[in-house]
């Protein structure tokens, strides 16, 4: 049943559209405005002056009446008065002053429940739901960096890269939409004894054979060797021990294991042959991974290599030593004491003068700060390098490094898979790419049990499925918290109707459906009547957008907007099985209806793509 609205009522509504276009300069946000109108009111009441995020606002429970919150317990001590009868004085102070906002409250204990008025919702639609940039910020001149990725080119890309690659360049594009000019880069750990036992093993077996005569992917080809290597290896070591050598004796002497550092050996002394091995063989493993990046949406500003940046960090080492930042061994290695900070003593400089990793992350961290002056670098790597990136930054804050303080490591779990952890050298990884095919597999066996894909043409079944299958990957890894280790289940990732990136991906296609039948019309509508219970409920959520997006990039926590989406999508497959859109009694009802498909199917498409994800026009 329709809300009839009197004369007066109707007079406000109309004047909703006007009051929240003299608020769009300062991007309102009804949640924002409620903080600061309260704010006021305890100014004016009490002659308190509190701050913003001191007052405590949040969504009024479904079971009581209201929109929006005043939490009052957190004022008692502050306001020295009982928390019912102060709830009672701002809640009246709020009506008499903005009566165009508010329309009424109520409070229950601890609690003021405000109810904002219909106009509000109807002006926040009449401004928004036709806007290309809803939800994102001006530039505010601040810059950022993300580093991810950090690939070894000794094998292709696994499972645990894809969270990586995933959270980096959602964290970039969340970050630019909250108005930085973000920079993405890698760092490619080119060399090293991982590098040179590929090396070693390509050698010894493959007889000349490339990427190209087997039919394999540069990336996988070079990896195979890998771990040929390691089984190779662990023949030796057991030979060598059943010779009665112990296990630790019998490593260093495998005659594979010697290679490999001789090989190292060799190619830090720059010897021709081993160069050129190495460059061949590190060329195959970035043509395979380029493709991988192309089909995740992978891109980077920047490619560092470990092979240029290692020797940055020796004159970081000088530096140290002279500001007594780090102080020499009698063995000649050098070191910082951290014991202070609650750490240890760490060495940043073998006593042969070589660098550890400690060392070339302070090298490369002064070369990115000259080059991009950013002031803060996001380092998305695993929680096993907590403590590395602890040191990293205090370290670079006691050599005075620029931009110390903006070092922030995203730390995020493992992902593990219901059989338990992978391990590369046993040859128990998952390589991303078999597990993108198996994901666009499982969404084309999924879609087509729901038969509704009879009158798509081959290709676009086939960008269909590579859309559901990404978009289920990448949606599951994703509304995950980072900082949660998480076993992937590829399975139960695509389900149309569970929390999941394909329910999400099915209600966008729904919302197209109708928008291609029929389109909202622009200009102000005359309001009849106000907005039902699912109708308001939906602009609601979709009105919190913006401070999701600043939320999302403050906590650098992609899974937010995955549940933020996954939230809007509910609450329009509610609101659209009780009204009908293209059906509805009025004409009035209609465009109203039609804005809210219009706006939320925006904000679907918008939340998903700062996920990495893809939405199909149908399905």
């Amino acid at each position: 049943m329709g809300i009839a609205i009197p004369g007066i009522l109707k007079a406000l509504l109309l004047t909703g559209a006007l009051y929240f276009r003299s608020q769009t300069k300062q991007r309102m946000i009804v949640v924002n405005r409620i903080r600061e109108f309260s704010k006021q009111a305890i100014s004016t009441l009490y002659g308190i002056e509190l701050p913003l995020d001191a007052i405590g606002i949040n969504a009024t429970k479904p079971e009581f009446e209201g929109d929006y919150t005043l939490v009052l317990f957190s004022l008692v001590k502050q306001l020295k008065r009982p928390p019912e009868q102060t709830g009672q004085e701002i809640g009246a102070f709020l009506l008499q002053e903005h009566p165009d906002f508010f329309s009424s409250f109520n409070v229950i204990k601890g609690f003021l429940n405000l109810t904002v008025n219909d106009n509000i919702w109807l002006g926040f639609l009449e401004m928004q739901f036709n806007s290309s940039s809803f939800g994102y910020k001006a530039p505010n001149g601040r810059k950022l960096m993300v580093e991810y990725s950090s690939p070894n080119t000794n094998k292709p890309l696994h499972l645990g890269h894809l969270r990586n690659n995933f959270l980096g360049w959602s964290i970039a594009e969340i970050s630019k939409a909250s108005g930085y000019t973000t920079y993405k880069t890698c760092i490619s750990n080119d060399r090293g004894i991982h590098i040179c036992k590929s090396m070693v093993a390509w050698q010894r077996y493959a007889h000349g054979a490339t990427p190209e005569q087997v039919g394999k992917k540069g990336d996988h080809f070079v990896g195979d060797y890998y771990v040929l290597f390691g089984q190779e290896l662990k023949k030796e070591v057991d030979q060598l021990m059943a010779n009665g050598l112990s296990k630790e004796d019998a490593e260093k002497e495998a005659p594979l294991m010697k290679a490999a550092q001789q090989m190292l050996l060799d190619w830090e002394q720059g010897k021709p042959e081993i160069i050129e091995l190495w460059r061949k063989m590190n060329g195959w493993v970035y043509d395979g991974f380029a493709v991988t990046y192309a089909r995740i949406g992978s891109d980077f500003d920047k490619t560092y290599y470990e092979s240029n940046t290692y020797l940055l960090g020796k004159k970081a080492v000088e530096e140290g030593l002279a500001k007594k930042v780090f102080f020499r061994k009698e063995d000649g290695s050098v070191w910082i004491d951290l014991t202070a900070e609650g750490l240890d003593e760490k060495v940043v400089q073998r006593k042969d003068g070589t660098a550890v990793y400690i060392t070339q992350d302070i090298g490369l961290a002064e070369q990115k700060q000259k080059e991009f002056g950013c002031e803060q670098s996001i380092y998305v790597v695993g929680d096993e390098q907590n403590y590395h990136f602890k040191v990293l930054k205090l370290i670079c804050e006691k050599l005075g490094v620029p931009g110390a303080a903006g070092i922030y490591h995203l730390s995020y779990g493992m992902v593990e898979l219901p059989s338990g952890r992978m391990k590369t050298r046993e040859g128990t990884v998952v390589d991303a790419d078999d597990l993108i095919d198996e994901m666009v597999d499982v969404a084309k066996s999924k879609t087509e049990e729901l038969g509704k894909v009879k009158d798509f043409t081959e290709d676009e079944l086939k960008g269909l499925y590579e859309m559901i299958g990404l978009g289920a990957l990448k949606f599951f890894i994703m509304r995950v918290d980072p900082k949660k280790r998480m076993i992937f289940n590829p399975e139960e990732s695509i389900d149309f109707h569970g929390f999941t990136g394909p329910f999400i991906q099915y209600t966008h296609a729904r919302i197209k459906s109708i928008l291609r039948k029929v389109s909202a019309e622009n200009g102000m509508l005359q309001p009849e009547e106000g907005l039902h219970k699912q109708e308001k409920e939906l602009v609601m959520k979709l009105e919190q957008y913006p401070l999701m997006i600043e939320q999302a990039a403050a906590e650098h926590n992609p899974s937010l907007l995955a549940i933020y989406a996954f939230e809007i999508s509910k609450a329009f497959n509610t609101f659209y099985t009780e009204h009908s859109v293209i059906n509805a009694t009025t004409a009035y009802k209609k465009q109203l209806r039609l804005r809210i498909c219009q706006l939320t199917a925006h904000v679907i498409k918008s939340s998903m793509h700062l996920l990495g994800i893809q939405v199909p026009e149908r399905m």
